[in-house]
């Protein structure tokens, strides 16, 4: 046997389990800090959108990094915490996803402004 026992199968379920409450903490958090912005730029605050878009790409591309980076530690054998390799890859995934909706809203909403008549 490769020393995986049911506990420490049970064990890597919970930790699993703790980072996915964890991550849907810091997103609901972070759902009401971009709502408080939104009501902020109207109070005169001038939030610039191609700012805002550029600094969401940057993450996206930081989230890809450190997935990229964590597999190829594992793949050299310098870590065995499998569970941290696989959510750094569900983060870079959900981040690009996220961002190519972006991208398809943001096209199509170009696509509909074009074909209004003048």
């Amino acid at each position: 046997m490769n020393g995986i026992t049911t506990d420490s199968i049970m064990a890597l379920r919970s930790a699993i389990l703790q980072r996915n409450a964890a991550l849907r903490d810091v997103a609901s958090t972070g759902g009401a800090a971009d709502a408080a912005g939104v009501q902020g730029a109207g109070s005169g605050q001038k939030a610039d959108f191609a700012d805002s878009l550029k600094s969401a790409l940057e993450k996206v591309n930081g989230l890809q990094a450190e997935a990229s980076e964590a597999s190829a530690a594992f793949e050299r054998g310098e870590t065995t915490d499998i569970a941290a390799v696989m959510l750094s890859k569900q983060k870079a995934s959900l981040g690009f996803e996220a961002t190519l909706q972006v991208r398809n809203k943001l096209l199509s909403a170009y696509k509909d402004i074009m074909s209004m008549p003048v």
